[in-house]
């Protein structure tokens, strides 16, 4: 592995403003990186080399030049594929989007652009987002890094496995409830939720809209907090866009005093369904903070029991409008029906019957027939109650604390196959995560430590626009880790490996 390919994003920058390395250089040795080793991972579903090449010259012209540029310029970054790319195909991982090539960019894409980022490619995913281990793509899984027969998470499992494959060291994922955060916890790397509203979502393919949020995923927690900066900020195209200036999350990152602050336990988020390891892994890591002098407490938000049956209504619902559009008739896949008449509904039926996964096929029913007359109130309209009580729970918790944590995943990454042909088991590992989607609140995970030698991930949450907090605590308890366990994870995996 080039020496270039285990650096972080901040080492990265730091090479390229004292001259000793270059974008280009960089940029190339990541494509090489791709070409060596994604062939047994498959974190990507197509590369941007001929762009990534070019995007990087124009920054190294601009910084022999003299130009002041952003702590980034320069750094390659990956792309989740359901983050719209001007000329570059964006699909989704589904067949009914495969060829698309868009017009137009989404504002992630636009600020990554203008910021110098080399976009290096598309990474694979669950279709449409739907999913929690990237075994649901129409074009192949992804294998995770720690052990090829074991999933990376999802539906961000392409994101995080390549970063933590060495293939790139930034990635963006989509979080609608869990799928930043969950692939960081099983593969070893740092995922952050940001406030919903905090990142632009315009032109961003929608899977749940009240629970959709963009945000980084990367090696460290200062990388995600600069890659956050870059992405964050009010946009007039998104409707849902908070008129806040961006804060210093970098700043807060390499704080590291976290001394007096009230750290909570949700009480509901842990216990029955949690593997001993990675329970072991959460209480080690509170001892960390409680050395750094943080206050840990407890409490307990009940709602939170109900929480995923809530979001497994109100999610399809809003993906079964969602996906409405894709119907043969004005972009993507066309399908007429084998036998008789071609007519507009024989069409849309034959199109989005070839085009659509089955996970996919089984959530638009679902979310379908709760839309539907004489059911709408029953379970639409009860999911949106409890969702208010989980919101109420977390604002009564943010009055004794400063931040909530609990495992990000009740397990560590499993084997492929063994829960696919189990729909509730899948939707499981997202229990300790669709919390924060349901409230809007910002999430970061990170990693807690090894259980039976795979990763395993802590979580932070803050109150909305308070994402500053989460880097914070996580900057802090991030170099208590890496200085107790001699390295990074990623690092002594590598080494072992």
């Amino acid at each position: 592995m080039s020496d270039l390919t285990s650096k972080s994003a901040v080492e990265l920058a730091a090479l390229m403003r004292a001259g000793d390395a270059t974008s280009v250089e960089i940029t190339a040795a990541h494509l090489e990186r791709i070409a060596a080793v994604d062939g047994a991972y498959h974190a990507f579903l197509r590369t941007n080399p001929e762009e990534a090449l070019e995007t990087a010259a124009h920054v190294d012209a601009r910084r022999s030049a003299g130009e002041e540029l952003g702590p980034l310029a320069g750094v390659p970054i990956a792309v989740k594929d359901n983050v719209v790319t001007l000329g570059l195909e964006t699909t989704a991982a589904s067949r009914i989007l495969e060829g698309w090539i868009p017009p137009y960019d989404s504002t992630v894409s636009l600020r990554l652009r203008a910021a110098g980022l080399p976009i290096l490619g598309k990474t694979n995913m669950d279709e449409f987002a739907m999913g929690s281990s990237t075994e649901h793509s129409a074009f192949g899984p992804t294998f995770n890094p720690w052990d090829v027969e074991r999933i990376p998470g999802g539906s961000g499992g392409g994101s995080a496995a390549a970063v933590a494959a060495f293939e790139a060291p930034l990635a963006i994922g989509s979080d609608t409830g869990g799928s930043i955060r969950q692939p960081a916890s099983v593969t070893g790397t740092v995922g952050v939720k940001p406030t919903y509203g905090s990142v632009s979502r315009y032109g961003i393919i929608s899977l749940a809209s009240s629970l959709d949020q963009v945000g980084p995923a990367a090696r460290t927690v200062l990388d995600a907090a600069l890659l956050h900066e870059v992405i964050a900020g009010f946009d007039p195209r998104d409707s849902t866009s908070l008129p806040d200036d961006v804060p210093d999350f970098s700043g807060s990152a390499t704080h590291r005093d976290i001394a007096g602050m009230r750290i909570a336990v949700v009480r509901e988020l842990g216990g029955e369904g949690y593997q001993d390891g990675v329970r072991a892994r959460f209480e080690e890591a509170l001892d960390t903070l409680r050395e750094l002098g943080a206050q840990i407490v407890e409490v307990s938000c009940p709602a939170m029991n109900h929480a995923l049956a809530a979001y497994y209504l109100i999610h399809p619902a809003e993906a079964s409008s969602n996906l409405a559009r894709y119907d043969g008739m004005r972009y993507g896949l066309r399908v007429e029906p084998a036998e008789g008449p071609v007519t507009a509904e024989r069409m849309m039926s034959a199109t989005r019957g070839a085009g659509f996964g089955d996970e996919v096929k089984r959530r638009v029913i679902l979310g379908t027939h709760a839309l539907s007359a004489g059911y709408f109130d029953a379970y639409y309209g009860s999911a949106q109650k409890v969702r208010t009580l989980v919101q109420r729970d977390f604002a009564a918790a943010f009055e004794q604390a400063d931040v909530l944590v609990s495992p990000t995943s009740p397990t560590t990454a499993f084997k492929f196959g063994e829960q696919l042909d189990d729909p509730m088991a899948m939707y499981l590992n997202d229990v300790a995560t669709i919390p924060a989607n349901l409230a809007g609140i910002p999430g970061l995970s990170l990693p807690s430590g090894l259980a039976e030698g795979l990763p395993a991930g802590f979580q932070i949450l803050a109150p909305a626009r308070e994402d500053a907090r989460l880097y914070r605590v996580a900057g802090a308890l991030e170099a208590a880790l890496v200085e107790k366990w001699g390295g990074s994870l990623l690092e002594l995996n590598e080494v072992a490996r």
